[in-house]
């Protein structure tokens, strides 16, 4: 199994290698995109600032490779925000592979949302053998709203958006690697996806 985790500058890499290692799959950390394009299996990570993450994207040119790539690739956390057409955070333009904009939440709840929530309404064959309501775990302060994407939804205040899809665009809100064996089962998921998954 090819896999690659896209080397930006930000994101809790070594977990997500450590998740994939007791999948018995070793990942290259690259920001080579002759290896990223040619790779089976995409993981664009991410923890820490929208707009200096995207910055750095630029920086490598990433951001012209990544949307025109054809495996399956996944965003986890920061990674599925930079996604979306645009986030508040910092006023960041996105890669456009998500049509939905990051919000910030509302005042009225306690930021960041940090520890264990559950999701629901699951679709797509990334949650393959997930049971609704199983709990993930979750630290952010924005959020992408429901939409016509929306594969999977989590309830802080009110439901938004903590999976979504697109062609062989994936992203999750929360962080599998870090959500034992129900996050490793939906990694293990991903890397069974079909190579031409075009559709939800």
């Amino acid at each position: 199994m090819d896999v690659v985790i896209i080397d930006y500058g930000v994101g809790n890499v070594k977990s997500i290698e450590f998740a994939l290692n007791r999948l018995g799959v070793q990942a290259l950390l690259t920001q080579d995109a002759d290896t990223i394009k040619a790779a089976k299996r995409v993981i664009l990570p991410g923890v820490g600032e929208a707009s200096s993450a995207m910055k750095n994207l630029e920086t490598c040119e990433l951001h012209r490779v990544i949307p025109n790539l054809k495996q399956p690739v996944l965003g986890i956390c920061l990674g599925m925000q930079l996604m979306c057409n645009y986030t508040d955070e910092g006023q960041t333009k996105g890669l456009k592979l998500f049509n939905t904009d990051v919000k910030q939440f509302p005042n009225s709840l306690k930021v960041p949302q940090m520890g264990w929530n559950t999701i629901n309404n699951l679709k797509t064959n990334l949650f393959k053998g997930i049971k609704p309501n199983e709990y993930m775990y979750l630290v952010h302060s924005y959020y992408a709203p429901i939409c016509s994407e929306t594969i999977a939804q989590t309830t802080y205040g009110f439901p938004y958006a903590s999976a979504l899809q697109k062609n062989n665009f994936y992203g999750v809100q929360f962080h599998p690697e870090r959500s034992g064996h129900a996050g490793e089962q939906i990694l293990k998921n991903f890397l069974e996806l079909p190579e031409a998954n075009c559709k939800p």
